[in-house]
């Protein structure tokens, strides 16, 4: 899920079922199945580089016996961001951590910044702006909201990235983040407004704001929206996520423009994941076609050779036969409606290139819930880390370290407690007619879309946090 369900303004009408969760999950985290290593024991490798964690604490729980439908059927017309959640329904990540997996497949990024020729930048940028959505797959777990100010940081030497991410509203939910090359090659930042819709069977999750890659040496600033994610069957069945919707990539500096399709999956799920779109120049001439699946894999190839194989496909032209299972889905009318399992079910047209193909999931991803590797170590706290990290960071929330540990009675009752603190402190500020300030990020003006944006102010990295707001 998209960030968005729990609020400050929340009743507390929901609590109860919180305290419900923990007592049916019985878990017991000194019983629990653990594997990898605790918090504070990260390796080093022959290279001198950190070898991150490969595992949770804990291996996550069952959510056979809970039921999402079982608290969105009392919200019907209600905001949705006026909802507070189980626990249960959660992953042990904030929003803002979430926001970090942009940055799994940073190689594209430094493959944009190596090619001198603007199309094949390109056509790296808009690869990297679809494995940026390709973390969600089966990824059903909701991530745990921001409180307002708080923030998380990642610097990864080995992958050559540093990243800051604060809370900046509260509603409606803004995050803001800003990460930059350790090698001062390229910027990227941006804000995101998730803008939730109930549908009965289905919450739409729109990702209102503007994302911003500027690649220094090259003196270009890319700009694009994410499409919108969809998870289905809130009531009864299999919950899987889809993306729609159309993702326009704009040079600013060139004037190329990549628009990319990605395709709803109809009826009998044809289109499921699909991505398909095309590169054109300032004089709107195409000058590649790019096709793919955002859960697996993105092509490109020049329009002519495209354009051949279609024709020759719809002329019943041999072509990869794809087995049943990989193209049909089953209406959503059906009460076992589930998700395809997806496998590399992309049509090759010869002649294309590669511009990226996801990473494979660890083996036991998915009872860490179907997490990458990158994801894994998101949360991790090593030894000495607290001393240096923003007291405001997400490692350092109670309720979410407790669950990632299997403690879900600690973490359901930290949880309530955090809300209950956001909300008093909001009422106190009311009170007093003092207003928020956001400390690392400042409300302005994207200078490439002219539209309103969060951007970074600086400092964070000088690592004075003595004017911090205590949020925990």
């Amino acid at each position: 899920f998209y960030t968005g369900f729990d609020s400050d303004n929340s009743s507390g009408d929901f609590s109860e079922a919180n305290h419900k969760v923990a007592e049916m999950l019985d878990l017991d985290p000194h019983q629990s199945n653990r594997t990898g290593k605790h918090n504070g024991e990260t390796e080093i490798q022959e290279n001198g580089i950190k070898r991150h964690r490969t595992s949770l604490p804990a291996p996550m729980f069952s959510r056979s016996d809970f039921s999402v439908w079982s608290i969105l059927k009392k919200c019907i017309g209600l905001e949705l961001s006026k909802i507070t959640m189980p626990i249960v329904f959660n992953e042990p990540l904030s929003f803002l951590q979430r926001i970090t997996e942009y940055m799994e497949h940073i190689y594209l990024i430094n493959k944009a910044c190596s090619h001198a020729d603007p199309l094949e930048r390109m056509q790296a940028v808009a690869a990297f702006a679809v494995s940026a959505v390709a973390s969600q797959w089966e990824r059903t777990g909701k991530p745990f909201n921001p409180l307002l100010g708080e923030t998380y940081e990642l610097t990864r030497e080995d992958l050559g990235f540093r990243f800051i991410s604060e809370q900046v509203s509260h509603h409606p939910p803004i995050s803001a983040f800003y990460s930059e090359g350790l090698n001062k090659d390229f910027i990227f930042h941006g804000s995101i407004y998730p803008k939730l819709k109930f549908w009965g069977k289905s919450i739409e999750a729109e990702p209102r704001g503007t994302i911003t890659l500027e690649l220094l040496k090259h003196n270009e600033a890319y700009t694009w929206t994410n499409p919108t994610c969809c998870v289905h069957n809130v009531i009864i069945g299999k919950l899987w996520l889809e993306q729609y919707g159309m993702v326009e990539i704009v040079n600013h500096s060139t004037g190329d423009k990549c628009v990319l399709n990605f395709k709803p999956c109809g009826l009998f799920g044809k289109e499921l994941h699909r991505v398909e779109g095309y590169i054109q120049d300032k004089n709107r001439k195409k000058l590649c076609v790019i096709y793919g699946k955002w859960t697996e894999c993105l092509w490109c190839t020049d329009p002519t050779t495209y354009e051949t194989y279609k024709k020759n496909e719809k002329r019943g032209g041999e072509q990869k036969k794809l087995k049943p299972s990989e193209d049909v889905i089953k209406s959503e009318n059906d009460e076992a409606d589930d998700m395809p399992e997806v496998q590399d079910t992309v049509q090759f047209i010869p002649g294309s290139k590669l511009l990226w193909r996801i990473n494979c999931r660890p083996p036991n991803s998915s009872q860490m819930y179907n997490f990458t590797s990158f994801a894994v170590s998101l949360n991790e706290l090593e030894k000495g880390m607290e001393a240096i990290l923003a007291p405001t960071d997400c490692r350092l929330r109670p309720d979410i370290r407790n669950m990632e540990n299997g403690n879900m009675d600690v973490a359901s009752k930290e949880k309530e407690r955090l809300e209950e603190k956001q909300r008093a402190a909001r009422k106190e500020r009311a009170k007093d007619e003092v207003e928020w300030h956001t400390r690392w990020f400042h409300q302005g003006t994207n200078p490439y879309t002219g539209t309103s944006d969060w951007l970074y102010s600086g400092g964070y990295f000088d690592r004075n946090f003595s004017d911090c707001p205590d949020i925990y």
